[in-house]
């Protein structure tokens, strides 16, 4: 999607600079049990890349040598990743902060029926993509009865503790719009999730998250197809905060691909674009 994005030769964006890397953010594979139209990976069932055990190794090696102190582990789905709960198991054996960001939905997959609990017994952070508390909104994005799906992988979740007060296991919820348009205000909409869910389902969670959808991979392409990627991009570009630069997460983490190259983050590497190192056009975790 990369080649219908203009290259802009100036910017009057401020620099971005690095702070001292604290996390690894691990795309496990482009599989998934949904399709997505928001998806900036282009997931889906039908892909077939994932993270070798070896890479794997490569990563943990690297996580040990650099000091970092969270996995932020991604996909696709990385549930259904053969190497996904050797990983958990040996990322949380060294004391590190394991987030997996999961799609709740694939609770449910064969083989995976008892996932929620062993993510449990790790502590694994849940964080959990459910872009509305409205049922036709979730389903008219992912798919009919996803929501409730994932709505039972809540309940399911918060009757392991995830959610509940003291417990420990943090359970966060994402936000995605489902058109060229921006989030509402996170607070607001954090309230009405947690009023919802929890008067409907009886549902708890800590957080929600509100993110605006980039402009690449499937979503990209609607946008292009609809004739609103231009107007879409002229948004954020006006929307844009200076104040929120001190917490994007590209200044504290690397994003590493199913192959082990490195990005500065996720939508860089759904880009195309990797971090260059020693003269490298691309690096690798094992460098």
């Amino acid at each position: 999607m990369h080649d219908v994005i203009p290259l802009l030769a100036k910017t009057d964006f401020p620099a971005v600079r690095r702070r001292r890397l604290s996390a690894l953010q691990l795309n496990l594979g482009y599989r998934c049990n949904q399709s997505c139209v928001h998806c900036h990976v282009n997931a889906g069932p039908h892909r077939t890349e994932e993270m070798s055990a070896q890479t794997i190794d490569q990563v943990l090696l690297l996580a040990r040598e650099a000091g970092v102190q969270t996995l932020d582990v991604t996909g696709g789905a990385p549930e259904l990743n053969p190497h996904f709960r050797s990983l958990v198991t040996r990322a949380r054996a060294l004391g590190l902060r394991v987030i997996d960001r999961c799609n709740l939905t694939v609770l449910f997959e064969p083989g995976q029926e008892s996932l929620a609990e062993f993510l449990a017994a790790q502590r694994v952070e849940i964080t959990a993509s459910l872009p509305c508390y409205l049922e036709e909104n979730v389903d008219a994005q992912r798919g009919k009865g996803v929501f409730d799906t994932s709505v039972r992988a809540l309940q399911h979740l918060n009757e392991l503790g995830y959610g509940q007060p003291g417990s420990g296991l943090e359970l966060n919820l994402v936000y995605n719009p489902q058109g060229p348009v921006l989030p509402p205000p996170q607070a607001s909409l954090e309230a009405d999730y947690r009023r919802f869910l929890g008067e409907r389902f009886a549902v708890r969670f800590n957080s929600l998250f509100t993110l605006a959808n980039m402009p690449i991979q499937r979503f990209g392409s609607t946008l292009v197809s609809k004739g609103t990627f231009a107007g879409y991009l002229a948004l954020l570009k006006q929307s844009h905060r200076h104040e929120n630069l001190d917490s994007i997460m590209c200044r504290d983490l690397i994003s590493i691909d199913w192959q082990g190259y490195v990005y500065d983050c996720d939508f860089n590497q759904m880009l195309g674009l990797p971090l260059r190192h020693a003269g490298r056009v691309r690096s690798h975790v094992s460098d």
